[in-house]
């Protein structure tokens, strides 16, 4: 019987591996040259990029609003500007720009990004708008210690995830023990904490990051394949906008606009003001929005939890048996592959969905399979001769079940519920990864434009540890006195 059922679900999850792949398909084939037309049509340019890589994209309070800036946003305005649209910038890890871009999240990847043979496969490059040389960050004591490509044997050298400093360091590094990190913070914080001796990074963030730490200093490193061209990258196919971004690069480049941009980004990062004053905000925000998310999270998982109990609990098999089948499935698979597939997934069946929806919806199914769970051990734990009792007394299985068992069953409920809660709040920091704005992308967003690592870590433990333990507290009174009603 287990046999069977187990078959009947893997043939159940290859159809959606196969529908899936076909809506793929298709989306892909209908991007082409109508790429340009849907920008113009909706009037709204909407540029993904990873804004923790100054002075290309950072974060930054500007009369008292907070901003995406950089050259590459000033590029990107340039860009909107002679299209006639507005522009709409879309934030995401790094590695998270070329899925959107290929679902049709966004229009196009600005965000010093290198054509690389790999990527050309995949999606269409403009004309390069800069060349970059790449620099190895060290630690100031350690800067005679390295001298040549062939002083790495052994030693670790950071990279971030899926870009050209990472293949750079692994090809020509010779012998070392490339690390591969999501953000650039998080690759400094590695370096100064000695978990790491070298990190690869491109030339301007590099001396933005030596220019406000004295500690760090750039090695005198010579790549072979150390020049590199930035370009801007758009879906396959679509050669009227890759035109009209070319004409765009063009002009910039004729008139002196990029060293401008360049100047006023560099301009930007060093701004005056205590680090409250700065960042107190961005804390303040991705606090509130986390604990939306989890608020959201487990409120929709509690309502669909709880149909899924009644479900696996039912007498019928074709109610138990979806039930049980989703329920092992979102707990046997990783919530960030969850996340991702709300949020690329939807996008490809047509559905506009934001980052902030996404997420919400994700942790509402992932909460959901293990709500389910909480509430069918509850009802479980309740007397069997209860519901007996209450069916020899003419009552219904309905009727028994909501003013019988669920009342007995809330008590042992509870507890675990508000576990759960205090579990969504932690968990919903993975969802930063498609861009939600929430705490952990908010922290990130510090760690860049303010070139402290971990100031920033230690601030948003500190808020962690405040919310979960309160909510405990809370949790605690409220299960002593159902204990003391008892």
């Amino acid at each position: 019987m287990q046999k069977h059922v187990l078959q009947k679900f893997a043939a159940i999850l290859l159809i959606f591996i196969f529908v899936f792949s076909g809506f793929t398909t298709v989306f892909a084939a209908d991007t082409g040259d109508e790429t340009l037309k849907k920008i113009q049509e909706k009037g709204v340019l909407t540029v993904g990029l990873s804004a923790d890589y100054p002075p290309y994209e950072f974060h930054q309070t500007i009369d008292g609003k907070d901003k995406v800036v950089g050259f590459d946003v000033s590029i990107a305005k340039k860009i909107a500007k002679d299209l006639d649209v507005k522009l709409d910038i879309k934030e995401m890890n790094f590695d998270s720009l070329l899925g959107s871009l290929k679902t049709g999240k966004v229009d196009m990847i600005i965000s010093g990004m290198s054509p690389t043979p790999e990527r050309q496969k995949e999606v269409d490059f403009s004309d390069p708008y800069m060349f970059v040389q790449q620099r190895v960050v060290v630690k100031k004591t350690d800067k005679d210690k390295f001298t040549s490509v062939n002083d790495f044997n052994g030693i670790k050298v950071g990279a971030q995830k899926q870009t050209t400093q990472e293949d750079l360091a692994k090809n020509e590094l010779i012998g070392s023990d490339v690390v591969s990190l999501q953000k650039v913070p998080d690759l400094i914080l590695n370096l100064k904490s000695n978990k790491m001796e070298a990190v690869v990074l491109e030339g301007p963030v590099a001396e933005a990051y030596i220019s406000q730490d004295k500690t760090l200093a750039l090695a005198d490193i010579k790549f072979e394949n150390g020049s590199k061209e930035t370009a801007i990258a758009m879906p396959k196919g679509s050669t009227a906008l890759q035109e009209k971004v070319n004409t765009s690069i063009k002009d910039i480049q004729d008139t002196g606009l990029l060293k401008k941009y360049q100047e006023e980004a560099n301009k930007l990062m060093f701004q005056d003001g205590s680090f409250y004053e700065k960042y107190g905000n961005y804390f303040i925000t991705g606090t509130l929005i986390t604990i939306a998310l989890a608020a959201i999270g487990v409120l929709c998982g509690a309502i669909l939890g709880s149909l899924l109990a009644l479900m696996k609990l039912a007498k019928t098999r074709w109610l138990r048996w979806p039930a049980a089948c989703y329920i092992e499935f979102v707990r046997g698979t990783p919530l960030l592959i969850q996340i991702f597939i709300v949020f690329f997934g939807t996008q490809i069946i047509g559905m506009d969905v934001s980052a902030f929806v996404s997420g919400c919806i994700a942790l509402s199914l992932n909460s959901a399979a293990y709500v389910a769970e909480i509430i069918r051990a509850g009802i479980s734990a309740v007397n069997k001769g209860q519901m007996e009792a209450a069916r020899s007394l003419g009552m219904t299985q309905r009727a028994s079940m909501r003013y019988i068992i669920l009342p007995q069953a809330v008590k042992n409920i509870l507890p675990a519920l508000g576990n759960e809660f205090v579990t969504v709040i932690k968990e919903s920091s993975i969802v930063s990864v498609i861009g939600v704005t929430e705490l952990m992308f908010m922290t990130g967003v510090v760690q860049g434009a303010s070139f402290k690592p971990f100031i920033p870590l230690i601030i948003t433990s500190l808020i962690y540890f405040v919310l979960t333990f309160s909510l405990s507290r809370l949790l605690g009174v409220a299960e002593r006195r159902m204990r003391t009603s008892d």
